[in-house]
């Protein structure tokens, strides 16, 4: 695979597939490469080109530079492609094709090639020239709208949720069209499209049922109660979606009386007066902590959960039990990473090699090309790699 992908959307694509062993050769701009190098919260690794933005979504991958403007940068793409099973990239429509590096022009030197393009709005309509970030498309989509409470909304997730959905489905696509007879074509993922169909309950009502989706916080409008409810310490969620949780739960709580109160007969009434109802349940879970609560809840067959920190998360018997996070060492130091969400016969794919520096593979994969030591060298020098 080639990566030729910056920042997040495309690296966490190719970082899946990595993970599945994918031989992944990410391709960067000399001297600077993907901007994500200089991304992250620590500052000291920011300004040597392995900022923690890179460092999450790059291990288990190689590192060449390439100027893809130069006559030569072009040649070499092409080579490189004609050896490749896929490419991918999240430029601006158009952008590669300029270049003289599109799909057409690749797949003629390697029919089978698989070439992902992960845009903002994919590769045509009116919009697709607009640049596009998470941010864009987190507001452009609708998640925002939805997002919050009537008083915080428009809200934006409080992660890159549309580069990640985006990369998950650039991955699923490319996985697919690697199992295709015959095998290659072009795939053309736009981050939005791609967020719009996870929000697959809000679009249907809107179509199906003419319900407007709304902001409703931290209550799940398909039922109730079912949502985030105070206890005597931190927050818990409880979902007591069907009528056998609902009436465990009012009994866990000694409050047997509201199962024949008439406002909370059915699940309709439930939902209509939930304000109400959850005011009759906190008066009894404020008394105790929220792992009391979880604890007993949980043995009665009412999903409950904590309300967690992302720290706290990881740090769980369940998380840090199940091996999400690996240790990759890299040189001196020893870098947590998050290894693939599944796992395959028990076994948890993870990366094998660490997050590469700029251009650490530029000896081994030109030479590996057919170039000779003074041909790479000159390249160098020109600035070509």
């Amino acid at each position: 695979m080639l990566d030729l992908t910056n920042v997040l959307a495309g690296p966490y694509c190719c970082y899946q597939l990595a993970l599945l062993g994918a031989e992944v050769i990410k391709v960067e701009r000399p001297g600077k490469g993907d901007l994500a190098r200089e991304l992250g919260g620590d500052p000291a690794r920011n300004a040597a080109g392995m900022g923690i933005s890179f460092l999450a979504q790059n291990a288990g991958k190689a590192s060449i530079t390439l100027d893809m403007k130069a006559p030569k940068g072009k040649a070499l793409l092409k080579r490189l492609v004609s050896q490749s099973d896929v490419l991918v990239e999240n430029f601006r429509p158009g952008v590669m094709d300029r270049l003289g590096l599109g799909f057409e022009a690749l797949r003629s030197g390697n029919p089978r090639l698989v070439y992902c393009a992960i845009s903002g709005f994919g590769a045509d309509g009116p919009w697709k020239d607009n640049p596009a970030y998470d941010q864009i498309v987190q507001g452009v989509s609708g998640v925002m709208s939805i997002t919050g409470d009537a008083d915080s909304a428009p809200l934006r997730v409080g992660y890159p949720l549309a580069d990640t959905v985006g990369g998950m489905t650039a991955a699923f696509a490319i996985a697919a069209a690697l199992n295709a007879d015959p095998r290659g074509g072009f795939l053309d993922i736009s981050m939005t499209e791609a967020v719009i169909s996870t929000m697959g309950w809000a679009v249907s009502n809107l179509l199906i049922g003419g319900v407007p989706p709304g902001a409703h916080g931290n209550e799940n409008t398909t039922s109730a109660p079912s949502g985030t409810f105070a206890t005597a310490d931190t927050a818990i969620n409880i979902a007591a979606n069907r009528d056998e949780q609902w009436r465990s739960l009012a009994r866990e709580l000694g409050r047997d009386d509201l199962v024949a109160h008439a406002d909370y007969a059915t699940r309709e009434d439930r939902k209509r007066n939930r304000h109400a109802l959850r005011d009759a349940l906190e008066t009894v879970l404020t008394t105790r902590p929220a792992a009391h609560w979880v604890e007993r809840l949980n043995r009665c067959g009412v999903p409950a959960g904590p309300v967690l920190s992302v720290a706290d998360a990881l740090a769980t018997p369940q998380i840090a039990g199940r091996g999400l996070i690996c240790d990759m060492p890299m040189g001196a130091d020893v870098l947590q990473l998050a290894a693939s969400p599944l796992r395959i016969d028990a076994m948890r794919p993870v990366p094998q090699t660490p997050p590469p520096e700029l251009g650490a593979d530029n000896a081994r994969v030109w030479a590996e090309l057919g170039l000779g030591e003074d041909e790479i060298r000159d390249l160098r020098r020109e600035g070509v790699i």
